[in-house]
């Protein structure tokens, strides 16, 4: 990665602080994300990574703190001008949360129906790139959700965050749920995905072979707040309590063997 792709900021968090009634989950917590860059976003349960994600893309409003993303805060724009940036990325829920009365292809096209006007034939042969982007195999299109594996669905969930071809992709424990051949293999994936198409990858998970795999950088949510960003070793040469549990662990040593 290029020094200049590491100084370019695309998401930029400043001083969130969000609450739901009187529990705050997070005060003044501070995240870059630089362009070009898988971060891993880790903490332990009830540390609000998937509401940081949701607060991020818009879904949860801050209540004190600004969120910049492309250099802009989107919450600053009109709705339509709001809606064009949001093209810009792509988001993988944890269950891949596809429209079950749809087929994988039509799954995929949703994007290109809301946003674009195709015709059904390019809509069409668009998802069939899509599909095998992920490594589906051609005739996974006319399949629905329940016919498909989770690992399948996992892959069919991320074509469908691929559509519009985004800058950002947002993935929410990606691997949950997948046994260790299929996690492998997904991780795989964000890999070549990443350096095929340049994308910034925000990654939130638990799972720390997806974090020695995928990342460049992690980012520890504890004590309402960003506590550490840095590498794996950073991560690895950190006295705080949790941070060295998690990452000097049994899973974490289990993790390094398999390196």
């Amino acid at each position: 990665m290029s020094m200049a792709g590491k100084s370019e900021p695309i998401i930029e968090v400043e001083g969130l602080m969000t609450a739901f009634g009187d529990h705050v989950i997070h005060e003044n917590l501070d995240l870059t994300v630089n362009r070009g860059e898988v971060i891993g976003i880790v903490g332990g349960s009830g540390t609000g990574k998937s509401v940081l994600l949701r607060t991020i893309l818009g879904l949860k409003q801050p209540d004190a703190g600004r969120i910049r993303v492309f250099g802009i805060d989107l919450a600053e724009l009109p709705e339509e001008e709001r809606r064009l940036h949001e093209r810009r990325w792509g988001v993988l829920f944890q269950d891949g949360a596809l429209f079950s009365a749809l087929t994988v292809a039509e799954n995929i096209q949703v994007p290109y129906r809301e946003h674009l006007h195709l015709s059904p034939e390019l809509m069409d042969e668009l998802a069939a790139i899509k599909i095998a982007m992920v490594g589906l195999r051609p005739t996974a299109g006319a399949l629905y959700p329940s016919e498909l594996s989770g690992g399948m669905r996992k892959r069919a969930g991320l074509a469908r965050a691929l559509a519009l071809d985004p800058e950002i992709l947002f993935l929410d424990e990606p691997t949950a749920g997948l046994d260790p051949i299929g996690a492998a293999a997904f991780d795989d994936l964000i890999n070549e995905l990443k350096e095929a198409l340049g994308l910034t990858v925000f990654l939130v998970t638990h799972d720390l072979d997806t974090l020695h795999a995928t990342c460049d950088r992690i980012a520890v949510l504890a004590e309402k707040h960003v506590i550490l960003v840095g590498t794996i070793d950073d991560m690895l040469r950190s006295d705080h309590p949790w941070i060295h549990e998690y990452f000097h662990g049994p899973r974490a040593r289990a993790a390094l063997a398999g390196k």
